[in-house]
């Protein structure tokens, strides 16, 4: 069994989500002693923006040297051989940091993780577990600004269209206020303690 582990932060030891995406890794480990886990880091380690080489070369064209084309491999083999997927997802002027978003343009793939159809379009990468530790420095969920969360609702839809329906948000609102920011936390901690 295997586990990738993705983190997103720019904020090193002091993220959040980083600290959430820890302990699900750790939790994981318990429920599945023995697990082999891998991790990418896409702050200290991002993939570059997306191209058109990039595009060429995930379909089997020429790519030129100097393009990151084995990192974008790698990590579609990541997700594709992970049976559990933990991201480290903060919001980011409400959506994802653009590493994250680098590294999901290299798992959508067409004929890899989705396909096109006569009926549509098909997830190829169903039967996984994605869990996401998603941090905020506001509140998004249940309040009247909840139309601009595309954070949880972004993730949610990629995942779907690449069949991956397994997936649990674990959320700390309000992180950027003092007053907020340590119960939001432990909630969320206490949400990742209940897995079983």
């Amino acid at each position: 069994m295997k586990l990738l582990h993705i983190d997103s932060s720019i904020l090193g030891a002091g993220s959040v989500s980083r600290a959430l995406s820890a302990e699900l890794v750790a939790a994981e480990q318990r429920l599945h002693p023995g697990i082999e886990v891998i991790t990418r880091d896409l702050s200290s380690e991002p993939l570059q923006h997306l191209s058109g080489a990039h595009l060429a070369a995930a379909h089997g064209g020429e790519a030129a040297p100097s393009l990151d084309v084995a990192a974008g491999a790698a990590a579609l083999e990541e997700i594709l051989q992970a049976d559990i997927i933990v991201i480290g997802a903060p919001m980011y002027n409400f959506g994802i940091p653009s590493q994250l978003k680098s590294w999901i343009d290299r798992i959508v793939v067409a004929g890899k993780t989705f396909r096109y159809t006569e009926k549509g379009s098909e997830g190829l990468a169903g039967g996984k577990k994605v869990l996401i530790a998603s941090a905020r420095g506001g509140n998004y969920a249940d309040t009247p600004i909840a139309f601009l969360d595309h954070q949880e609702s972004y993730l949610s839809a990629v995942f779907g269209f690449l069949g991956i329906t397994d997936v649990s948000f674990f959320r700390a609102e309000g992180v950027a206020r003092a007053e907020q920011r340590d119960q939001s936390i432990k909630t969320a901690k206490a949400q990742i303690a209940a897995l079983g």
